[in-house]
């Protein structure tokens, strides 16, 4: 479970990291990684539409994404905000594949946020 002031449910949050976020592809998921100016502690949040299945596979695929992400806290710096948008081809996902999926989103997306900055 993440704790409360990690959990991302502001829209216009939502909003800001799809906008201007730097995006991280992989199989299962999308990662939305982007960094805000403010101080806060890093927040998460998670879209998984009806494409990926029924409401027990959407939220087993959700329950899933979340544990990894309580894992993954640590990771993050203060003031960023990760969206993680789940692929149909996640339902079909066990737990080890889709944790290497999150990882090389987050990683995809951290790699492209840094090329960002240095430019």
């Amino acid at each position: 479970m993440l704790p409360r002031e990690n959990r991302l449910s502001d829209p216009q949050e939502f909003r800001t990291a799809f906008r201007t976020g730097a995006k991280g592809t992989s199989g299962h998921v999308i990662a939305h990684l982007a960094h805000t100016r403010e101080s806060h502690a890093p927040r998460v949040g998670f879209v998984v539409s009806k494409a990926v299945g029924n409401a027990v596979v959407r939220n087993r695929v959700k329950r899933r994404a979340r544990a990894w992400a309580a894992s993954r806290l640590s990771a993050l710096e203060p003031g960023e905000l990760l969206v993680v948008r789940a692929l149909p081809a996640a339902a079909e996902a066990d737990w080890t594949q889709l944790t290497g999926s999150l990882e090389r989103a987050l990683r995809r997306a951290r790699r492209r946020q840094d090329s960002r900055a240095e430019a």
